[in-house]
């Protein structure tokens, strides 16, 4: 049975492009195109898609306000030129993110992530207030980041550690640092705290990837990570770090 498609895009080439490659995917149906949110908003509701490609700078509304703005939110692809808002995204429970231009192949990876992600009926009227509440419950598995020109997702458990750039956050893993536009405090609530714990103001910490901790002169104790960083933990995560200690 094919999944019911809906192009919410107001630029005519990236229409063209979207509906010759959802034409190559027997799975998929097209049944609308939105050019602006305004319309887009109306069509989901409306024809009620499984699907939706959802440009998010459209004319009147954008992608993300009409997603905020939705009673019964479908399972969405966000397609955008830009990646400013690929946090953001995630955050309103999007199945991908493609980056303009994409190639077929990272469409169909997108469908088929689309086509295992699918769920049951009864999970299918969620509101967007609940699937944010939701996503803001659940610690995070991935996150975005960019390197040299291209957006992937990034494993939470390859984070080592996390480090405050006044409105941006350096994430360090795997012997790379990226900069992401979401402040660390932003973060923290989405991270597992088995696992993640802030160590002073400006730092988190990733206790798998933690060597060794020795308490200086004030009894502070001496973060040494994987990669060779050094973190001072104040009295407060110190204290903590001494009580979870056997």
């Amino acid at each position: 049975m094919s999944i019911r498609v809906l192009i919410c895009e107001d630029e005519p080439l990236a229409r063209e492009t979207l509906r010759d490659f959802i034409a190559t995917q027997p799975d998929l149906l097209l049944v609308g195109e939105a050019t602006n949110g305004r319309e887009a908003l109306k069509l989901i509701r409306a024809l009620n898609p499984e699907l939706v490609f959802m440009d998010i700078q459209m004319p009147e509304m954008t992608g993300l306000e009409v997603v905020r703005q939705l009673q019964s939110v479908p399972p969405i692809i966000f397609t955008t030129a830009y990646d400013q808002h690929a946090v953001t995204a995630f955050e309103l429970n999007a199945l991908d993110y493609l980056l303009k231009p994409f190639t077929q192949e990272r469409f169909a990876k997108a469908v088929e992530r689309a086509l295992d992600a699918q769920v049951a009926p009864d999970e299918r009227g969620q509101t967007a207030e609940s699937a944010l509440a939701r996503s803001e419950a659940e610690p995070l598995t991935r996150i975005l980041v960019r390197d040299r020109g291209r957006i992937f997702p990034l494993a939470i458990d390859d984070i080592e550690h996390l480090k405050s750039d006044l409105k941006y956050t350096q994430i360090t893993a795997k012997g790379a640092s990226y900069l992401v536009r979401v402040p660390l405090a932003d973060l923290e609530p989405r991270l597992d705290p088995e696992r993640f714990l802030r160590v002073h103001r400006n730092a988190i910490v990733n206790l798998d990837h933690v060597v060794s901790m020795k308490p200086d002169e004030q009894s502070q104790l001496q973060i040494l990570m994987r990669d060779g960083t050094e973190l001072l933990a104040n009295r407060e995560a110190s204290k903590r770090l001494r009580d979870a200690s056997i």
